[in-house]
């Protein structure tokens, strides 16, 4: 670009940050979108280095495409299916990738891959084009863009991992893994890990390999020999994932997680458990009981939306307050199953996909 090129950018830049600040006490996010700036302000004063404008440019890039693609279908619950890109057409974990997508699309389920070959391109092809997202990333070899998702405007080629891995986990309402190579270990270990720490759901996390097989049985052994004999996980962190060799399984763990859980947030210090349906006060007293070691302080308590989230699109649907220690995050799944077990029969838990 000429210097006369250059010049017509800066103005026409200068006139649009003129334009959004003079906007911004009117705007909704106004708090963040300030936040933001002055940021970028901050570092364009500082001392750093050309590659690290490169990254941050290219990092902001990749967060504009994928909030823009994500935001018509932020009410839709999506499963992220991860597993080898060499797992060929032949192989039964492919047919039971189709199998999957193909029936959590038809619960009202969208599904996000990593838009390459094996498993992923098995999931895209069971959801179809329409229910389909692929998150895809430049590599030297393996990754391209399966048929199924190739051309589609819900695919989104990424420059960064760390980029990509935001959106996987930040859109997914659900993660199943079939067996895969380092890739799909490094997917694994990180949607627990962010769970154990309260970065991720709670929602459910399924390991899943062909009837019979022990690929996932193999890695439990390794976590348990290793990490749990070792102190090194709580005693409850297997609580986070469900291990199976059935699609059946698979698919009543991720529907049964949302029968009466719906969501959560912390306000304050708060965590606020948003439920479909109420919960009688005998019920409630049973949780107090049984799952007083994961407070901090204080009970769990009914509540309505708390002033902060008043206007919230979740307003309307009954919540469970407490002071959650924030360490036991296994015991708080465990605690999710059993609410989600004492709300099969009330009215209201019966549409898990609606988020």
């Amino acid at each position: 670009m000429n210097a006369s090129g250059n010049g017509d950018t800066l103005a026409s830049l200068k006139r649009e940050i003129n334009e959004l600040i003079d906007e911004l006490p009117e705007l909704k996010h106004e708090k963040w979108i300030l936040r933001s700036l002055s940021s970028l302000v901050r570092i364009a004063q500082s001392e750093i280095e050309s590659l690290d404008w490169k990254i941050l440019s290219a990092a902001v890039l990749d967060m504009e495409q994928g909030f823009e693609i994500f935001y018509p279908y932020r009410h839709v619950r999506k499963i992220c299916i991860f597993g080898s890109a060499r797992t060929s057409p032949k192989a039964p974990e492919y047919d039971m990738a189709v199998e999957l997508a193909r029936s959590m699309t038809q619960q009202g389920f969208m599904v996000l891959t990593g838009a390459g070959g094996g498993i992923m391109e098995a999931a895209n092809l069971g959801a179809g084009a329409e229910r389909s997202f692929g998150l895809n990333i430049k590599l030297p070899f393996e990754q391209f863009s399966n048929p199924y998702i190739e051309g589609d405007p819900k695919l989104i080629k990424f420059k960064y991992f760390f980029t990509r891995k935001l959106f996987f986990l930040r859109e997914s309402d659900a993660l199943a893994m079939f067996p895969g190579g380092f890739g799909t270990l490094d997917e694994t270990f990180e949607g627990l890990t962010l769970a154990q720490t309260g970065k991720f759901g709670p929602a459910p996390v399924i390991l899943i390999d062909h009837p019979g097989g022990d690929y996932w049985y193999d890695w439990q052994e390794f976590v348990r020999k290793q990490l749990l004999r070792r102190g090194l996980i709580s005693q409850d962190d297997p609580s986070i994932y469900t291990i199976t060799d059935s699609l059946a399984v698979a698919e009543a763990a991720i529907a049964d997680f949302y029968q009466v859980y719906h969501s959560s947030r912390y306000v304050g210090d708060l965590f606020v458990m948003r439920l479909n349906c109420e919960l009688s006060d005998e019920q409630v007293e049973y949780l107090n009981q049984d799952f007083q070691d994961i407070l901090s302080r204080g009970r769990i308590e009914k509540s309505p939306a708390l002033p902060k989230e008043l206007g919230d699109e979740t307003e309307h649907l009954p919540r469970l307050v407490f002071y959650f220690n924030q360490r036991d995050v296994g015991r708080l799944y465990l605690m999710i199953a059993a609410i989600n077990k004492m709300g099969q029969n009330l009215p209201g838990a019966f549409h898990p996909e609606q988020k």
